[in-house]
């Protein structure tokens, strides 16, 4: 959407639809969690052993981009596919038009609840909150969460002009040092996880 025509429409509506889904599945999901059995079932079943599992994966997807593999890989299947036309996905041709509808629909359908929205779900569910004070607070979990097109959306507002070249740049950056920042951030992640996974299994 950055680089389409027309990029801050297409991050408004795509900003809308995710506001929507995100925030009627997440108030759904605590009330629900809240009214019966199973937030007590899920406290028993994020253990530290998740943690480790997960942290492991992470050192893992470090080694195999660190050592050129997944790279190779990648250039292994597009040679192979090279002749075939590529299909591009109807979510993407709705967002090339760009409608701020369009994107509206993606945003929508494509903005469900992940693990860690879950996770931040069960949270406010323990919290014995008021209605009131529910809905603030699943509106402020959504907005972080959506923080990677709320700011790009800012930055187009706020500078216009400056902001495509920024954009190009980034993508630059991107091309050349891609692989080195997902060892980096892999690594890292992935050495907390296990510690936190380990501490909890000490405690």
């Amino acid at each position: 959407m950055l680089l389409l025509p027309h990029p801050k429409r297409l991050l408004l509506g795509y900003l809308l639809g995710a506001y929507t889904t995100s925030i009627t599945v997440g108030l759904v999901v605590v009330y629900w969690l809240g009214n019966s059995g199973a937030l007590s079932t899920t406290e028993h079943t994020i253990s530290p052993a998740v943690d480790i599992v997960l942290g492991l994966l992470a050192l893992v997807i470090a080694v195999v981009v660190g050592t050129g593999r997944m790279a190779r890989a990648s250039e292994r299947r597009k040679n192979k596919h090279a002749d075939k036309p590529k299909k591009t996905p109807r979510w993407q041709r709705r967002l090339s038009e760009g409608s701020a509808r369009g994107t509206f629909v993606v945003g929508l359908l494509l903005s469900f609840p992940g693990a860690s929205y879950l996770a931040s779900l069960s949270a406010i569910a323990r919290q014995d909150l008021s209605s009131a004070a529910i809905v603030l607070t699943v509106v402020a979990v959504a907005f972080v969460m959506l923080l990677l097109l709320e700011l790009p959306l800012i930055s187009y507002t706020v500078a216009p002009e400056s902001t495509p070249r920024a954009v190009e740049g980034i993508k630059g950056q991107l091309s050349r040092h891609g692989a080195r920042i997902v060892v980096i951030a892999a690594s890292v992640i992935g050495v907390l996880l296990i510690v936190r996974g380990v501490a909890g299994l000490l405690v």
